[in-house]
């Protein structure tokens, strides 16, 4: 039979999922397989890259399994991959060095601190359009430079390769020395825009970025676009020799690409423990007031999209302490009938800050808070103000989105779990004024690669073709009126402002 299926690999933090997908956009097959988090100390979070190897393949198996194909019909690979993971392995063996430094991993602050003190930090954002943060990879690969045995010799010398995980599975899915073949070193541009170490003018690694982190040139791959051929299987299990890796992207650009936002203004948000929400601001990058991140959005052809993005770091994760911690529902789906007991919050505020508040206000100290409560207070009131919460964090982020564009956003498109909650996507749609669409299935990461392998390798002529995949279940329209939405939104900053570390804690 024709090769007429693509294969999507969606390596995530704490698992791989792979699905085989048809162009039309259904899923024929699906696998996720786990592998172990690594804590050797508090702030550490490290995978074994071999391990993380393992459970590609094992996902891969299962998923043509469970479709009833084989590899043969496999017309081409995309691969979208947790950002900022870093891996160094030597290029005879493809034997990583040390375990993969995870982007939860802190271990690298006081480095960061110590160059935002150098001040670096304005060159940093001008260059990178990121900020001197342990999240990136680029202190993360100094630090295995620096702490592994002879590791910043060997790099100098050109025995030593860097990668994020993309980079990593491009390596092994082309053959590395292990299984005898001529392995491919490349990483795409979105993935390259999330290390610290790429100038977005250039789209190529920049040299004064490298000096002062220290990482030598001769171990970073080759940077390469979201949607071209990039290299070809051997010697993979279960996949004949052959197939094209021809689309690439970091997760949250994946499920950008995935949710078929081409044009300037759109957006998207995909809700899982924490809110990521990106925006496409166009050809050039454009540097936020309010602390957003400018990264690559996709690179096909000559096209370039860059993005803003912000996060709020607590979503779904307020859902489970809710269960887990108050014991208020047994299950995280079960929030959504016990927040509709209730018309509305009855003036009880929850500023999810658990973990601090990112972007607009960048501040770390911040806590959550529940205020608003009397006597006549429930757990139903509490569930319902949870989801508001979830919705006000990203409405700020929306808000600080429109502002550095100078447009107001009118759609955005939702992803990841808590988006089947229809009460939180109407609140959302609500409280920051803009209609939401929710695609029929909510896995756009993986759904994105696929879409950019096909544009990579012709089975879509171009992106508009490719967004034939993405089909919409559901439209929420903006209910609310002014007034309303203007008396919750002023509820939500008087909250918030009690959450900030400003404010004095008895």
């Amino acid at each position: 039979m024709d090769a007429d299926l693509l294969l999507a690999i969606d390596q995530g933090t704490t698992g791989t999922t792979a699905l085989i997908m048809e162009a039309s956009g259904a899923t024929r097959g699906r696998a996720t397989r786990e592998f172990r988090q690594h804590f050797p100390a508090p702030g550490l979070v490290e995978h074994d890259p071999d391990e993380i190897w393992e459970s590609v393949g094992d996902a891969v198996r299962e998923a043509l399994a469970t479709a009833g194909v084989r590899g043969e019909r496999i017309r081409a690979i995309g691969i979208t991959n947790q950002r900022e993971t870093t891996v160094v392995w030597e290029r005879r063996s493809g034997r990583p060095i040390h375990r993969a430094i995870v982007w939860q991993d802190r271990r690298t602050a006081d480095r960061c601190a110590a160059l935002r003190a150098a001040g670096h930090e304005p060159t940093v954002k001008a260059t990178t359009g990121l900020v001197l943060d342990p999240y990136f990879s680029g202190t993360k690969l100094a630090w295995i430079l620096d702490h592994v045995g002879g590791a910043r010799a060997r790099a100098e010398a050109g025995d030593l390769a860097f990668g994020t995980i993309d980079s990593f599975l491009v390596w092994r899915l082309s053959g590395d020395a292990q299984s005898g073949g001529e392995a491919v070193h490349a990483t795409d541009v979105t993935n390259a825009s999330r290390t610290l170490l790429m100038s977005l003018e250039t789209l190529d690694w920049d040299e004064r970025m490298l000096r002062m982190l220290g990482v030598p040139r001769a171990m970073l791959p080759r940077i390469v676009g979201s949607a071209e051929r990039v290299a070809v299987t051997r010697n993979v299990p279960h996949l004949p020799d052959g197939i094209p890796i021809a689309g690439i992207a970091g997760d949250q650009q994946a499920a950008l690409f995935g949710q078929a936002c081409f044009g300037v203004g759109e957006a998207k948000c995909t809700y899982g423990t924490g809110a990521f929400a990106l925006v496409n601001v166009g050809g050039k990058p454009l540097h936020s007031r309010f602390g957003l991140l400018t990264s690559v959005g996709w690179r096909i052809g000559d096209e370039v999209v860059f993005v803003l993005e912000g996060s709020a770091f607590i979503a779904g994760a307020a859902v489970q302490w809710l269960r887990d911690g108050l014991g208020v529902i047994e299950r995280a789906s079960d929030i959504e009938a016990l927040a509709r007991q209730v018309p509305s919050s009855d003036g009880v505020m929850f500023v999810p800050a658990m973990s601090g508040l990112g972007a607009p206000y960048w501040d770390p100290e911040a806590r959550g808070l529940i205020c608003g409560m009397t006597r006549g207070t429930t757990k139903a009131h509490l569930a319902r103000a949870t989801l508001e919460g979830i919705a006000h964090e990203v409405a700020d982020l929306l808000g600080a989105m429109a502002e550095d564009l100078g447009q107001p956003l009118l759609r955005m498109r939702v992803d990841g779990g808590a988006a089947a909650n229809d009460l939180l996507m109407q609140f959302q749609a609500d409280a920051a004024n803009i209609t939401i669409d929710r695609p029929t299935e909510l896995e756009s990461t993986a759904r994105g690669a696929a879409m950019l392998a096909g544009v990579g390798v012709g089975m879509f002529q171009n992106k508009s073709d490719a967004a034939q995949m993405a089909k919409l279940q559901r439209t929420f329209w903006v209910e609310m009126d002014e007034a309303e939405r203007a008396a919750h939104r002023q509820r939500w900053a008087e909250a918030v402002s009690r959450s900030r570390s400003s404010v004095p804690r008895g």
